[in-house]
Formats: structure tokens, sequence, C-alpha cells
């Protein structure tokens, strides 16, 4: 299908409009509205909390409010329009409703409760609908939330980061941050789109992290998962006592797939995995690894424990280098698993 410039003008700015919601409506995805009239967009809107408005019924209320009749609107949706009831009605209602005239979709809904029922209601009332429109950019923007429709179990990102000599510790010293300051910030934004984070035991008894977002504002703090199955967790670990939740795994979750299967369960969706190296290897050794951030400091460590980790190792993994990117006075190296 072929696309005017306006068209693809339209989708875009409906995708960055859905970038307001990141960090706040997981398990939902990210979905951004733009209707437009006359070749002007009277009305945004965008999933921005769970049990809030959806995009569709946020930009129609957005419309009303600043004194522009929905109606015969086009419709630039990132997302299939939903047609169930689920925290909210029906958004194919909503659109038929305003007296949507058309509906040009990004990307269908893979979840069952949706899989094309939503367009083919809107087609059933007489509502022209296109699809298809920067497709590949939605799913990327959504990939946790596709993942887990796919396979129901979250997409494993690892963020590691290592000395000029791919150290992760220098053991000489008491623990301690080596990378800088905007890389922290960085961090930590990773961290606010991540359902649940993960450490083994032996990160908890060096480090006695918070594994927290604490850095920028947040409405939500990830679940925090700790691997110890010889009951090694110290009773004093400061995750323990911050009144956030942890889940501390002994003897029965040896097994990271069967882990991987219990946090889809519950609807988790981005994991990311902050361990050490035994950890970190023990996923890229059973191919679970989505996506792996490799942060390399400039710092060199006086007594350094070795991460065991490099490009080739990624590579033996089956992942490929996506991207480098500079975060603070860091070297960043984005790797991926190809889509299959």
């Amino acid at each position: 299908m072929e696309w005017s410039d306006d068209d693809v003008k339209f989708m875009t700015h409906a995708l960055q409009v859905a970038e307001r919601g990141r960090g706040k409506v997981s398990p939902n995805p990210l979905v951004g509205c733009v209707l437009v009239k006359d070749n002007e967009v009277i009305a945004e809107g965008w999933h921005d909390h769970l049990g809030g408005l959806h995009a569709e019924q946020m930009a129609i209320h957005d419309a009303e409010t600043n004194g522009h009749s929905p109606n015969g609107a086009v419709a630039y949706v990132t997302l299939e329009p939903c047609n169930h009831f689920g925290r909210t009605p029906p958004c194919t209602e909503a659109l038929m409703w305003a007296g949507i005239k058309e509906v040009i979709v990004a990307h269908q809904d893979p979840n069952p409760t949706v899989r094309g029922s939503g367009i083919q209601v809107l087609h059933d009332a007489g509502i022209r609908v296109r699809q298809g429109l920067l497709e590949s950019n939605a799913s990327e923007q959504m990939q946790p939330f596709l993942h887990w429709c796919e396979h129901r179990k979250p997409l494993v990102t690892v963020k590691l980061a290592v000395d000029r000599n791919g150290s992760v510790d220098d053991r000489s010293e008491h623990p301690q941050r080596f990378t800088s300051e905007p890389c922290l910030d960085k961090v930590h934004l990773l961290r606010s789109e991540c359902d649940a984070i993960l450490v083994g035991v032996e990160t908890v008894i060096r480090d006695d992290p918070l594994l927290t977002v604490r850095r920028i504002t947040a409405d939500r703090q990830p679940l925090r998962i700790v691997i110890d199955p010889n009951q090694r967790m110290p009773e004093s670990a400061a995750l323990l006592h911050d009144g956030h939740e942890t889940m501390v795994l002994g003897e029965d979750f040896r097994s990271l797939p069967a882990l991987l299967n219990l946090l889809g369960d519950r609807e988790i969706q981005r994991l990311m995995v902050e361990g050490g190296p035994t950890t970190i290897l023990e996923f890229l050794k059973l191919n679970l690894v989505d996506q792996f951030i490799l942060i390399h400091s400039e710092v060199e460590h006086a007594s350094g424990f070795a991460s065991r980790i490099d490009a080739a190792v990624l590579e033996t993994a089956g992942m490929l280098l996506d991207s480098v990117e500079s975060w603070g006075q860091e070297r960043v190296e984005i790797w991926s698993k190809p889509s299959k």
C-alpha cells in the first residue's frame, strides 16, 4: 500500500505521542493517536497509565475539550483499536460514537482478545481502515509487549558495565560505581522501562544494591528478583527493607527457562538482568538474552575481576551488534538477537 507524505507525518506524530506513556503502562503497550481534519491535527492522545483512557479515547476527549468536533476526522493510531471490555470500554465504540470516518493503523494487535477483531468491527460499521503504515517503527516501540504476546515470557535485556580491561569490579576497594553521572541517568531510565530486575545473590552480598529507579521520576518500581539457591541472602540486605517488592528464588528455581515462564504468567514483559558474570553467562548459555547493553568505561581497576564477556562471546551466543552510543563518558554497545 502506498502512503502519502502527510500520512507518514501524522503517524510519526502518533508514535512520538505514544512515547509519553513509556514506563507507566505495562503490561499494556505504548499507544498513540492523532485526529486529523482538513490535513491538520486537531487532537492527540496516548495511553498514559493503567486504568486511564486509551489513546483513541484521550484524543477524542482532547478534541472536544478544545472545541473541535471529531466527526469526520481521520484517526492515526499506532496499534489496532481494542474491541473488548478491559480496564476501559472498547476503543472501537469510542471511534464509532465520535463519527471518525477513517482509521489508519500502524500495527495489528496480536493479543488474542483483539487480533484483527477491532479492524473488522470498524469495517463492518462502514469506517474505512488501512493498516501497515510505519509498522516496523511501531513494532520496535512496542517490542516487549509484542514479544510477550508471542512467547508469553519477558523480553530479556542484560546490562553490564566493564572497565577498559573488561573488569566488572575492583576487588582492591569497597564496591563502588565506576561510570559517569550521565551514564547512570541512562541506566535508571532503562530501569524505569523494565517490569523486573534480576541479580544473583553474589551481587547482593558484594554490592548491597537497591535496584530501584531513583534518578528520574517513576510512577512505579520494578520487581526485584534475586537468585539464591543456597539461601545466602543477608537478612540485612537493603532491598529487603525499603518497602518495594522483592522475590528471592531458592532451590526450586535453578531453571531459568521456568523462571521466565513464571514471570510471563505474571505479565512481566521486560526483564533486566543486572547480575554478575556468572548469572549473565548462564542466560547467554541458555540462549535467553534478547538484548545486551555492554557499557565500556575508560576507568582501569587496580585489582580487576574479569567479566569473561566480550564481543566474541556475544557473537558466539548468536547476538549481533546493532549500534554504538555514548552515555556520558562511556561507549555503549547495543547487541540484539536477530528476529526469526
